[in-house]
């Protein structure tokens, strides 16, 4: 997202929006831990890095928001900045769901779960996904919260639950998750890859998080839409995304 803005500074206010300039707009990441992706390898947290401060974003590791006002941001390390925009991208908490026990909930709002995705001693009560914390030798501290992990855990599921329905007595199979890999995108050509048996970054790791996720896309017809699309877009550095803004002294 502070790729994505810092591009946006770059390529569209200067057209767009001339009154606008550019060097008054700034672009600060706030990161928590002490390096951006920290779910990722150290090669693809110094790089993507590297990319930001090279794209202009100001990034700030190591710091937590304290306190907002609607005009400054005050950080933990009592640092202010100057904002009337600040934009949460650390994630969500879940909303309590009735009837699970509280000792079972998280204060992130996860749901504590067994191997096959029970929520003992509820037994007939499943949680799969972003909401389900499953601790495992690999996982700890549970899994990430990935499309991954869901699809894998509703597979899984999926499957324990037809031997309960068949059998007296089924042997049913614990979930493990199998990591295929991670994936980022910083900006226009700027990626970062980690595979179990490589890591990679800059335009080949770009097409390749580019393939992946149009991939991923359902139908034909869709995936060709979005194609046309992000072509279009990489060769124009156009994006058909508009804003109307006003002068101060403008009556709406």
């Amino acid at each position: 997202m502070a790729g994505a803005f810092a591009e946006m500074k770059k390529e569209v206010l200067p057209k767009d929006y001339p009154n606008i300039l550019a060097h008054n707009v700034n672009v600060y990441l706030l990161e928590g831990s002490n390096h951006t992706l920290s779910a990722m390898s150290p090669f693809a947290q110094k790089y993507s890095e590297k990319y930001l401060n090279k794209m202009g974003v100001i990034v700030k590791t190591g710091v937590f928001v304290k306190k907002y006002d609607g005009e400054n941001v005050v950080l933990s390390n009592g640092e202010t900045i100057t904002s009337k925009n600040v934009i949460w991208s650390a994630g969500v908490i879940g909303n309590p769901i009735g009837g699970v026990p509280k000792d079972l909930l998280l204060p992130s709002g996860r749901i504590k779960v067994n191997r096959i995705n029970r929520v003992e001693p509820l037994d007939s009560v499943f949680a799969i996904g972003d909401v389900a914390y499953m601790e495992t030798e690999k996982y700890p501290k549970g899994h990430p919260q990935l499309a991954n992990v869901a699809i894998g855990q509703a597979k899984n599921l999926a499957k324990n639950i037809n031997r309960i329905m068949k059998e007296n007595n089924p042997k049913l199979k614990s979930y493990e998750y199998r990591n295929l890999g991670t994936m980022a995108t910083v900006g226009r050509n700027k990626a970062l890859v980690d595979l179990p048996f490589a890591k990679f970054k800059g335009r080949f790791a770009w097409l390749i998080w580019m393939f992946l996720h149009l991939m991923l896309i359902l139908s034909v017809r869709n995936k060709l839409v979005i194609f046309i699309n992000w072509a279009w877009n990489y060769i124009t550095k156009n994006s058909s995304l508009r804003l109307i803004l006003l002068d101060d002294d403008m009556d709406v």
